[in-house]
């Protein structure tokens, strides 16, 4: 039978990474657009316009399915770096969710990724070891993103329980090229390479290359048990290393690193920046307390399991400084070195 994959959005970091994952192979895509949305646009892909939170503008996404097996890859959702939860953003994070599991029944798919994050996850005692979980509650985990997350995992998990052939990843910190969506820590290699990011901060996270999350996706998709969670990362890495592999490869200068209660109070000044230039801030509050919280999570089981095996992350710099000087600095003729 054939193979028809449906990716939610479509144009995102992840989104448009797993389609250039899929090209070559012999399915049928369908990708998940805005309906403002125009970018990131690969051929051979059959575009949809619609919106998570509106279950009627999905079924265009679903129909006239019949002759395929149909996989559906819902890594639609707003990644968010403030301390609250938005009506927004939990209409598109939990809502949207609900919608698409709700769709995934009734079309009879055969077999639902949801894309969660290891924000999901409560962090447990200081230093200790993160593994999968499998049950997720919103007042266990902080700030609105993870809330948001947490609730929508459990919308996934539940379906399970009433028939749904549905598996949940948890990527940690996405960081790589193809990003035209305003990933944040793309832009914060944009940002130093532009000569607009005056410092750094002390503290780091586990960040992994979007093309490792991309090929756990498909490999949890293909591999992974009914009804399990399965988290990808890499490992812990310091903002300032970040950085300094930014520099290497590309050059620029040292930065100053702030210590963290510094950060903390320019916190209110660098949101009333952002919002002067009409910018997202790089920091908040919450941003900050992600920096220093416990992120060892364990990728053991996706390795057992499904071969998941992530990179080392001084080829995502290479690859995310060529992708940010090909595609956002044409014109002033920027190249990365070596």
């Amino acid at each position: 039978m054939k193979q028809l994959y449906i990716i939610t959005g479509a144009a995102g970091h992840l989104g448009n990474t797993i389609i250039r994952m899929l090209k070559g192979r012999e399915i049928v895509i369908r990708g998940l657009l805005l309906p403002h949305e125009t970018g990131a646009v690969q051929e051979n892909v059959f575009y949809y316009h619609g919106d998570v939170r509106d279950k009627e503008s999905l079924r265009p996404l679903l129909e006239h399915t019949e002759g395929y097996e149909v996989s559906v890859i819902h890594t639609a959702s707003i990644i968010d770096i403030s301390e609250h939860v938005s009506s927004k953003i939990y209409e598109v994070n939990v809502k949207g969710t609900k919608n698409i599991v709700e769709l995934c029944g009734e079309y009879q798919v055969k077999r639902l990724l949801y894309v969660s994050s290891v924000h999901a996850i409560p962090e447990g005692e200081p230093d200790s070891v993160l593994h999968e979980i499998s049950s997720f509650v919103p007042s266990q985990v902080e700030g609105g993103y993870a809330k948001t997350k947490a609730e929508a995992t459990q919308i996934v998990l539940d379906a399970v329980k009433k028939g749904l052939n549905a598996v949940v990843v948890h990527p940690s910190g996405i960081l790589g090229p193809y990003d035209s969506s305003g990933n944040h820590l793309v832009q914060l290699v944009k940002d130093y390479i532009a000569g607009r990011l005056p410092a750094c901060v002390h503290g780091g996270y586990d960040f992994v290359d979007v093309r490792d999350i991309a090929n756990g996706c498909l490999l949890a998709l293909e591999k992974g048990r009914t009804g399990e969670c399965y988290i990808l990362s890499n490992r812990h890495y310091e903002i300032k290393d970040i950085l300094g592999m930014v520099r290497k490869i590309h050059g620029g200068r040292r930065l100053p690193v702030l210590p963290m209660w510094m950060a903390k109070a320019s916190v209110p000044l660098m949101q009333l920046y952002a919002k002067l230039k009409k910018e997202r801030p790089l920091y908040t509050k919450y941003s900050l307390y992600t920096l220093k919280s416990n992120d060892r999570f364990s990728h053991d089981k996706a390795t057992a399991e499904l071969g998941y095996r992530p990179r080392d992350l001084r080829q995502t710099i290479k690859d995310t400084v060529n992708w940010v000087c090909q595609h956002t600095n044409k014109k002033s003729g920027l190249a990365a070195k070596g």
